[in-house]
């Protein structure tokens, strides 16, 4: 039983489980849910956590107090760990968030309505983001795994991966934003003694300096103002499993400190508390700069970076995996197909060339994005060129390709991760005079101009304003260093 009171999102569930061979029934208010659990008893419900007459928190219990052993998923488009941990609490059996994934609702159904799931009902043991550790039910690639593939550089990344993943090592994870440094934490887990236990993902980088040690530690009642109830922290919720730190080196020292501490001795306290909180987990934590180099400025604990390098993993960017680009596109495009009800069968040969050529900044994230929204414009059975972004349709332009002073490979650690080969070489000597003069100006403003482009990931107008002109003297600029190239 579905209860939302969006009626798109019931009649889009309705008709998805349908085919997926469920039988389904909705309420659009929690009262009216009530009414129809009392007529008809379903196997699970999948509720809303933001009801026109009630909550999803007031609505569980409710559910809970009539059938105890009932599983309900929460369904929200708001995520939020301490919501999550709430929830859980009360007994819910997973949660959610929108946009929702179709084969991620299929896999948290099937774990729900398993013998025996109702027994396992631990609230510590169960959130939204320990859905990675659900077995497919088949061989296809699931959203945990969607970044691997045994092509190229690849495939010793796998090696890694199994060499480590058996042992309870702490992992550094480094690579760019958006190369997949979760999946691979994730996949991981998935390979680990603890697959069945949590998986809990914390954005450093999303934590405020004041709120970090409440959503890492946890709070007792009244340890800080506004602090009205206890709070189980996200380490403590993931005792058991695994703990996996995005952006870690956004962490406050103070933090850091206290971290350090749960690496040592696996205990923490509280924010308040005085009692001590033993802790069984696993730690792998994820950086898109080198933690050493971060120690070495004073900005990250240089022993807490020695406990977490017990074995380090680099993720390849896109563009260093080109064999792999169409693996992934084709997997995104099947979601894509899903969500929105379509049947695209593939890509036009160009579209599969630009891909293949585009540098892609933003990696798999930015890979995702592109071929969602060319789903979306797609009325015909191919993607074509006309689908795609103007940025990424024109980036050839944007870099004026055969400019012999651009390399677009890179090499992980660079912060920046853009690399401009200034060692030019020329089959003839140059002149000094008026002509070469007013080239190498022309090149190093040329230089500049596609450095910002990338930091911007080929946004003129965020470029421009990068560059502190406007996005009409850009175009000049570019249309300048094109007429006297041409010259």
């Amino acid at each position: 039983m579905i209860i939302d009171d969006d009626v798109d999102m019931c009649l889009l569930l309705h008709r998805f489980l349908s085919r997926n061979g469920y039988e389904v029934s909705y309420a659009h208010s929690g009262k009216k849910g009530l009414e129809t659990m009392d007529m008809q008893t379903p196997d699970i419900i999948l509720c809303d956590f933001r009801l026109q007459d009630t909550d999803g928190k007031t609505l569980l219990l409710k559910i809970k107090e009539k059938k105890p052993a009932m599983p309900v998923i929460i369904i929200t488009g708001y995520s939020d760990i301490k919501m999550a941990v709430d929830v859980m609490k009360n007994g819910a059996f997973d949660y959610i968030t929108k946009p929702l994934f179709p084969e991620e609702i299929l896999q948290t159904i099937k774990k729900a309505t398993s013998k025996g799931s109702t027994a396992n009902l631990d609230n510590s043991k169960n959130t939204r983001v320990n859905n990675a550790s659900t077995k497919s039910d088949n061989k296809s690639i699931t959203e945990a795994k969607y970044i691997f593939s045994s092509h190229g550089v690849f495939g010793d990344l796998l090696k890694q991966i199994d060499l480590v993943a058996p042992t309870n090592y702490s992992v550094i994870i480094y690579g760019e934003s958006g190369s997949g440094k979760e999946s691979v934490a994730q996949h991981i887990h998935e390979k680990s003694k603890r697959c069945n236990q949590p998986f809990i993902a914390i954005d450093c980088g999303a934590l405020s300096k004041e709120l970090a040690g409440s959503e890492l530690f946890g709070h007792e009642k009244g340890a800080f103002t506004g602090a009205l109830n206890q709070k189980i922290g996200s380490l403590e919720l993931a005792n058991g499993g695994t703990v996996f730190l995005d952006e870690v080196s956004n962490l406050s020292y103070d933090v850091q400190i206290s971290l350090l501490r749960v690496v040592q001795e696996r205990k923490m306290k509280r924010v308040g508390g005085n009692k001590d909180i033993e802790l069984d987990i696993r730690i792998i934590v994820a950086s898109n700069e080198m933690l050493y180099d971060v120690a070495r400025k004073g900005k990250f604990r240089e022993d807490l970076y020695h406990r977490f390098n017990e074995f380090s993993i680099i993720v390849p960017p896109l563009r260093k995996r080109k064999n792999d680009i169409m693996v992934f596109a084709h997997f995104f495009l099947q979601k894509a197909n899903t969500e929105l009800e379509k049947n695209i069968t593939g890509f036009d040969a160009a579209v599969e060339q630009l891909f293949k050529s585009y540098n892609w900044p933003g990696n798999l994230r930015e890979l995702k994005n592109v071929i969602n929204r060319a789903a979306l414009l797609t009325e015909i059975d191919n993607i074509e060129l006309l689908a795609l972004p103007f940025e990424i349709v024109n980036h050839g332009k944007l870099l004026f390709e055969g400019s012999s002073f651009l390399n677009q490979d890179t090499s992980f650690p660079d912060d920046s991760f853009i690399h401009i080969d200034r060692n030019i070489t020329h089959s003839n000597p140059v002149e000094i005079n008026e002509h070469s003069l007013k080239g190498a100006s022309i090149d190093a403003e040329y230089e500049t101009i596609v450095m910002a482009l990338k930091k911007a990931n080929y946004n003129k107008s965020k470029a421009a304003k990068i560059l502190n002109i406007d996005r009409k003297t850009l175009y000049n600029k570019m249309k300048e260093y094109k007429e006297f190239n041409e010259g």
